[in-house]
């Protein structure tokens, strides 16, 4: 499922290195700073209307059939672009293409976060980030391996690759199972409990996270869980998670990564060769550090994870402005390759920090009947500012070498600011439980969060944990229904729970 995130993670990377290549030139001709910016980002503004109501789909037709034709309309464009023989239909390829990620991206996210375990959320609900990063790394590659190429092969055959992942993608879709909160919500505790066996869940993991009915609410329509989002007791997590997705787009990651050679090229890389490699040595680097950020995502906190590496990003960016402002930025002076270095940086940061730690706070601050809605209208939030962001670089870097480098560093700063006075501590809370923090006010949300570390490992001995109680799921499958013909999954809960209380109270 983490493929989908490499779909878009190597589109991002290909296609900056693709409008560069003078193959691509030749097939469509040359595009002004505004053209190649508004064919770079088209995917995301096509992208971010289909995200918004991706979520009313989801929560009718299921999360993986949402997905799967989503995923078909990202094939789709991804043939038109690869065959296209001028600038209008390669357009129009990329417009599909966009709203096949609009559709399927938000539904990943939220589908990744149901079926995951307390214990590995974080670094499941990672895991498409993770994927992002490799295909932005697979995208550089691709182009530098084929930029020798004389023919327009050079360039399509990136849009061969992106098919034949997609029609991967949509098979193992067939395959896994339905998201247990999803049938849960819609009342089908059985298939449910299907699910959660063949995800493996412990029925301690299971009671706690998923199945406990006054956790879960009523199952709501699309639009009842659009219009719920801006309610009292939601609309907090719906603005937050909002700002979240928008912000870390906003920090000029998009401008980065889809602009990595014009940038290189800009502080003294001469040659489309050396830029591309240059690109191609930064994804890999961003590839590298997500391994270690992927693996320890609950490791650490997420304040601590977007506070610090908000910083950061802010400074890389404001070096970098301060370096062209000061006009020390030569292309055979050292000050370029400081430059270099701290986009390496700035690329290393946002896939250790931002990247991963924001996408799953966005999504697992949400309650279960509305987290499809508020994830894919955050997503389409997102998408917009990635577009902006896409849209106007290449403009501003005509315009001013320094002045995009202040203004996305002035973004970060704002953005830490913002979530350091009102983001509460989510790290390994339940999804259902994460809902009590936002009841009170942030300052002490902040307090009960350094309480938290300063009492970690001082709990009472014999406590148990979802980890250690190993009660499995196919007990209850192959005890079978009960005599009314249902699965009396309650009764065997309270077992459970009854087992559990005599483990803590006998001696160790």
């Amino acid at each position: 499922m983490a493929l989908g995130g490499f779909l878009m993670g190597y589109d991002t990377g290909s296609i900056g290195a693709i409008v560069a290549m003078p193959q691509f030139e030749k097939t469509v001709g040359h595009l002004s700073p505004t053209l190649l910016g508004f064919t770079v980002s088209l995917i995301m503004l096509t992208g971010g209307i289909p995200s918004v109501f991706a979520g009313h789909l989801a929560e009718k037709f299921g999360r993986l059939r949402v997905i799967m034709a989503g995923t078909i309309f990202f094939i789709m464009g991804a043939l038109i672009q690869g065959s296209a023989p001028s600038l209008v239909p390669f357009l129009i390829g990329r417009a599909i293409g966009g709203f096949g990620v609009g559709v399927y991206l938000s539904n990943v996210a939220v589908y990744i976060c149901e079926i995951a375990p307390v214990r590995h959320r974080g670094v499941l609900a990672g895991s498409p980030q993770f994927m992002t990063t490799a295909g932005v790394c697979a995208g550089y590659f691709t182009c530098y391996g084929t930029i020798g190429i004389e023919s327009s092969f050079a360039w399509r055959f990136s849009y061969i690759i992106q098919a034949v992942t997609g029609l991967f993608m949509a098979v193992r879709c067939a395959m896994l199972p339905e998201s247990p909160r999803w049938l849960m919500l819609h009342g089908r505790r059985t298939d449910a409990l299907e699910s959660l066996h063949r995800l493996n869940f412990s029925m301690a993991e299971a009671d706690m996270d998923i199945l406990r009915p006054q956790e879960q609410g009523p199952s709501l329509s699309g639009w009842q869980a659009f219009l719920l989002l801006f309610r009292r007791g939601y609309r907090s997590r719906t603005i937050l998670a909002l700002f979240v997705l928008g912000m870390v787009q906003l920090s000029g990651i998009d401008g980065v990564l889809y602009y990595a050679p014009t940038l290189f090229a800009q502080a003294g890389l001469h040659g489309k060769t050396a830029a591309f490699l240059a690109s191609g040595l930064s994804a890999i680097l961003m590839l590298a550090i997500s391994i270690p950020a992927f693996i320890f995502a609950d490791k650490w906190g997420r304040r601590t994870s977007i506070i610090a590496g908000g910083l950061t990003l802010a400074a890389c960016m404001l070096l970098i402005g301060t370096l062209y402002a000061a006009h020390a930025v030569h292309p055979h002076g050292a000050a370029r390759w400081v430059v270099i270095v701290l986009v390496f940086v700035f690329g290393i940061t946002y896939c250790a920090t931002w990247g991963i730690t924001g996408k799953i706070y966005a999504s697992e601050i949400q309650p279960a009947n509305t987290r499809a809605a508020a994830s894919c209208v955050a997503q389409g939030l997102g998408f917009f500012t990635n577009w902006l962001v896409a849209m106007i670089t290449p403009v501003l870097l005509t315009k001013s070498a320094y002045g995009v480098y202040f203004l996305f560093g002035g973004l970060a700063l704002g953005t830490v600011a913002v979530l350091a006075a009102y983001m509460p501590e989510t790290r390994g809370m339940s999804l259902e439980n994460i809902q009590d923090a936002f009841q009170r006010p942030p300052i002490l949300n902040i307090l009960a969060s350094h309480l938290r570390k300063i009492t970690t490992g001082f709990g009472p001995r014999g406590q148990t944990t979802a980890a250690n109680e190993s009660l499995e799921l196919n007990t209850i499958l192959e005890q079978g229904p009960t005599e009314s013909g249902s699965l009396d999954t309650g009764n065997r809960i309270a077992r459970t729970r009854d087992v559990s209380a005599s483990w803590y109270s006998s001696p160790p």
